[in-house]
C-alpha cells in the first residue's frame, strides 16, 4: 500500500509554490515566540535569586538600602538586553552551504528558497529525480539565484545518499572547509491504529523517518563538523502527545527526539550544534493532509483488513478513527512559525537546543501530557474526546 505518494501531494501545491512568496502564505494567528520565553526564563530566575541575596547583602553590611526589587528591575533589564542580543546574533551566510532533505514538502521548498535569498548556497534534496516531471524543483529553480543546487536525495536509498555526499563535496561554497547545515525535513506520514497498518507501511515509515535521517547524518557528519555547523531536525510536537490512531507517527518523532539529543551530547565538543524543530500537531495543515489522501488512505487499509478483524472493530468505530484527523487536512496550511524557527536554526550564531513553533493549546497539551499522571491527562484528552470533531 503507498500512502502519501509524493505523486498525489505533487497537484495540490503546484498553484500555491508557483506564488512563490513567503509573505504570501496564510497564517493563522499571530505567532507566539516561544524561543524568546524558553531563552529568557532562567535568566529571569536568576535575577530574582540574585535581587534577594544582593540587597540582602547590601542591607546587612550597611553599604545601601536599596530596595529588593530596585535591585531586581536592574539585574533583569542588564540580563535580558543581554540574552536577547545573544540571541539574535546571526552568521554571514556568504561562503557556507545547507543541505534540505524533503523539498517536496512546502516547508523545505520555501526554506530552501528562504535561505538562497538570504545568501546561503542551498542543495534542494527532492525524494523524486530531477527531470521535467519534477514540478517543485523546475520552479524553485526558476525563482532561485545560480547558488541554488537540486539534488535527487531519496533517503532511503544509499546510492543516492552517496551520490549526494559526492556532490556536496565537490560543489561546496568557495573557501568553505564543510558544509554548514544539514536540514531534516523530509517526513513520510502513516495514520491508523497499529492492528490496521500493515508491516509494509510500518517499515517504510521507520526507514524514511528514523533511519533515512540517522545515515543521513552519520554521511555527512565529517562536512558538518569541519565546517562547526549544525544538524537540524524537523519533528513534531506530537511525539510527547499520545493519541490512537498516529501512534507509528509518533513512535518515530520521539525516536528523531531521542536521537538528536543524544547526538548533541556527542558533538557538543566537536564544535556542531543540533536542534530539534517540533513543530504543532501537523502544523503545515493541508501543506501535508488533504482530505482526499486521508479516505483514500483509510479505504485500502479497511480492505486489508481481515473479516474478524472488521467485525471487532466496525466500520462505524473505523470511520470515525480516521476522519479524526480530518480537521487539519481542511485548514489552511499555516506554516509561518516553523519556517521561520527553522531559518533561525540555520541562521543565529547560537541556536537553541529545542524550537517549539506551536499554538498555545498545543503548547498546553504537551505540557499536561509530560506532567499529568496519565489516567487524568486521559480523562481530558481521551480516545473518545479524540474522535469527536
Amino acid at each position: 500500500m503507498q500512502v502519501f505518494d509524493n505523486n498525489m501531494r505533487r497537484a495540490s501545491r503546484r498553484a500555491s509554490l508557483r506564488r512563490g512568496s513567503i509573505s504570501a502564505l496564510p497564517q493563522k494567528s499571530a505567532e507566539i515566540p516561544w524561543d524568546i520565553f524558553e531563552r529568557l526564563f532562567m535568566p529571569f530566575l536568576f535575577c530574582q535569586a540574585a535581587a534577594i541575596v544582593s540587597s540582602h547583602l547590601l542591607h546587612a553590611l550597611d553599604i545601601s538600602h536599596i530596595s529588593t526589587f530596585a535591585v531586581f528591575v536592574w539585574f533583569a533589564l542588564s540580563t535580558v538586553g543581554a540574552v536577547l542580543f545573544y540571541h539574535f546574533v546571526k552568521v554571514s551566510a556568504s561562503g557556507k552551504g545547507v543541505l534540505i532533505t524533503g523539498c517536496e514538502s512546502p516547508i523545505a521548498w520555501y526554506l530552501a528558497k528562504k535561505l538562497d535569498d538570504l545568501g546561503f548556497t542551498v542543495y534542494a534534496g527532492f525524494n523524486t529525480p530531477i527531470d521535467d516531471t519534477n514540478d517543485e524543483a523546475k520552479i524553485l529553480k526558476e525563482e532561485t539565484s545560480g547558488r541554488m543546487k537540486l539534488l535527487h536525495l531519496d533517503v532511503t536509498s544509499e546510492k543516492t545518499l552517496l551520490e549526494a555526499v559526492r556532490y556536496v563535496t565537490q560543489h561546496l561554497p568557495h573557501g568553505a572547509e564543510g558544509l554548514w547545515a544539514l536540514v531534516h525535513c523530509a517526513h513520510w506520514i502513516a495514520l491508523g491504529e497499529l492492528e490496521w497498518i500493515p508491516f509494509a507501511v510500518l517499515r517504510k515509515s521507520l526507514d524514511l523517518n528514523l533511519l533515512g535521517s540517522a545515515r543521513l547524518t552519520q554521511i555527512f557528519l565529517p562536512l558538518v563538523r569541519r565546517a562547526h555547523g549544525r544538524v537540524v531536525f524537523l519533528t513534531s510536537g506530537l511525539s510527547r502527545v499520545p493519541s490512537p490512531v498516529r501512534g507509528i507517527q509518533c513512535a518515530t518523532q520521539a525516536a528523531v527526539d531521542s536521537f538528536a539529543a543524544c547526538l548533541r551530547q556527542e558533538m557538543r565538543t566537536r564544535g556542531v550544534d543540533v536542534s530539534v524543530v517540533a513543530a504543532g500537531e501537523f502544523a503545515p495543515g493541508n501543506g501535508w493532509l488533504n482530505e482526499t489522501e486521508l479516505r483514500e488512505q483509510a479505504k485500502q487499509m479497511w480492505n486489508q483488513l481481515s473479516s474478524e478483524q472488521k467485525k471487532t472493530y466496525g466500520e462505524d468505530y473505523y470511520e470515525a478513527a480516521m476522519t479524526s484527523v480530518e480537521k487539519y487536512s481542511r485548514q489552511a496550511a499555516d506554516i509561518q512559525p516553523t519556517l521561520r524557527v527553522l531559518i533561525d536554526a540555520v541562521t543565529r550564531t547560537f541556536p537553541m537546543a529545542r524550537y517549539t513553533p506551536v499554538t498555545a493549546t498545543e503548547k498546553m497539551q504537551i505540557f499536561l501530557a509530560e506532567h499529568l499522571p496519565p489516567s487524568l491527562y486521559e480523562s481530558l484528552y481521551g480516545e473518545q474526546k479524540k474522535f469527536v470533531v
